[in-house]
């Protein structure tokens, strides 16, 4: 039974019928048992069961939300990239669905996902749009041991980056060091993106000069 549910759920999946696949593993959980759905997510592909998991409204709990383990979702995440998805919106989304969930230990995502490749690319991605107030002064009081999960459980980023500060150091300051170049980088594009505009201004624009000059090889050329 459980095998024929991975393949039609797989098949659904791939033809893009996402909604029929949802209801086809949530209506396994009633048949069956979480137990039944936690093993059909074993073998369902990763990239398949992350097509489900980004279709669904983040802000509300689904049955895939809640059972997904650990592990499973770690393989799952590390492939949003693929959707090259600029905002990061998306993987936001998941991930505070799910490590954030009432019954779940942030902690044991955090290192399923730290161990996969790619895996810290994955937070970098998370925090990007972030990454200045992570990385200046906006949240280095939060850095500090006197302030304590409670007091900035947002359930989103700054929770995740205390978690990661305080309870995983190590994947802490690799994270810092790829945010920080990504950063970098963002910079960089933006002056070479204002240094192109400003000059390709000037070329249609030119100064009186450049004009005066221009008007009198214009003119002995007419002469």
């Amino acid at each position: 039974m459980t095998h024929l549910v991975v393949v039609e759920a797989t098949n659904l999946i791939q033809s893009g019928d996402i909604v029929r696949a949802e209801a086809l593993l949530t209506a396994l959980v009633e048949t069956e048992g979480d137990h039944a759905l936690i093993e059909v997510l074993d073998d369902i592909p990763s990239k398949d069961l992350l097509a489900v998991i980004r279709e669904y409204d983040s802000s509300k709990q689904s049955l895939l939300n809640l059972l997904i383990t650990p592990e499973q979702f770690a393989r799952v995440v590390v492939l949003e990239r693929l959707y090259k998805d600029m905002s990061h919106e998306q993987l936001r989304g998941m991930m505070n669905a799910v490590i954030f969930r009432e019954d779940a230990d942030a902690n044991e995502f955090i290192e399923a996902i730290a161990e996969l490749e790619f895996g810290y690319e994955t937070f970098v991605d998370y925090l990007s749009d972030r990454a200045e107030e992570v990385i200046g002064e906006t949240f280095a009081a939060l850095e500090t041991d006197d302030i304590s999960r409670s007091e900035i459980s947002d359930h989103d980023w700054k929770e995740l980056t205390w978690l990661l500060r305080h309870e995983h150091e190590d994947i802490y300051n690799i994270v810092l060091v790829l945010l920080k170049a990504k950063l970098q980088e963002r910079v960089i594009a933006e002056i070479t993106l204002t240094s192109e505009e400003d000059e390709d201004e000037i070329e249609d624009n030119p100064t009186t000069e450049e004009k005066d000059v221009k008007d009198d090889e214009e003119e002995d050329s007419a002469i």
